[in-house]
């Protein structure tokens, strides 16, 4: 079920002038398979100390994340992706999605990643948490999910983000940062 307030929230989004059609529907499609967070945690595991650690909890983050929200959750909820009747043709995506819609794996994968990485990188925090940011927005904007399926999965990732502090505890922050 989706409500009148999602609807309405989606028309607006799906509606706004083509500023960002250059840019999110590439964000979008950049994130598939969590590619974009994967190039990232490469990029982040090149580095020693925090940043490798960084990389590692961030993909565990988002395994936990993307096989909770891709997997059962989707299962359980069963919700029709959104129409894309006034969803202009440059925005969508090149193939259309025979998936469920809630919840939204790209935002769950998003937020697990950007949140995760924050816990050991709080440097990357900002770039990373926009980035995640926008592909989670991009998801509405490209027509393919409703904005209560990117909150539920943000939830998902922040949920997953937190599990990992179990396996992998915070370091604290008096240790000396390891030589470079």
């Amino acid at each position: 079920m989706v409500s009148a307030v999602d609807r309405a929230v989606f028309t607006r989004i799906t509606s706004v002038r083509p500023l960002l059609d250059p840019v999110l529907p590439k964000l979008s499609r950049a994130a598939d398979h969590s590619l974009l967070w994967w190039m990232i945690a490469g990029a982040l595991g090149v580095r020693r100390g925090r940043h490798r650690r960084a990389a590692l909890r961030g993909v565990i983050a988002l395994g936990l994340a993307s096989a909770t929200a891709n997997g059962p959750a989707k299962v359980a909820f069963r919700r029709r992706r959104p129409s894309l009747h006034g969803v202009p043709l440059v925005r969508r995506l090149r193939r259309e999605l025979v998936t469920f819609s809630f919840p939204s794996g790209h935002s769950a994968s998003a937020a697990a990643f950007a949140i995760a990485v924050a816990v050991d990188a709080p440097g990357a925090a900002v770039p990373v948490g926009i980035l995640a940011g926008a592909v989670a927005f991009s998801r509405v904007y490209v027509g393919v999910h409703y904005p209560s399926d990117v909150v539920a999965g943000v939830a998902i990732g922040a949920s997953a983000a937190a599990l990992t502090t179990r396996v992998l505890p915070r370091l604290s922050s008096r240790l000396p940062r390891p030589p470079r």
